[in-house]
């Protein structure tokens, strides 16, 4: 899958991942491979995603993510 986050100052992340855990309004989720797609709202918390070399987090205040055909777009 492709992920992209996206901030209002820059573009924290861009490229390929195998699994993102987001911090929704309603509770923690995860997207993986091939998932159906998707618009939510995003609250406080942490977002984890992992890659071919590992993993990485960072903290978002809120946002929104979609998620069509294997491609992740975050705005937070």
């Amino acid at each position: 899958m492709f992920l992209e986050i996206v901030t209002p100052v820059k573009k924290v992340y861009e490229g390929e991942v195998s699994v993102v855990t987001l911090p929704g309004v309603d509770g923690t989720f995860q997207i993986l491979n091939d998932h159906a797609p998707l618009v939510s709202t995003l609250d406080k918390g942490e977002v984890v995603y992992k890659f071919s070399k590992g993993e990485d987090k960072i903290n978002i205040t809120g946002g929104v993510v979609e998620v069509l055909n294997n491609k992740i777009v975050l705005l937070a």
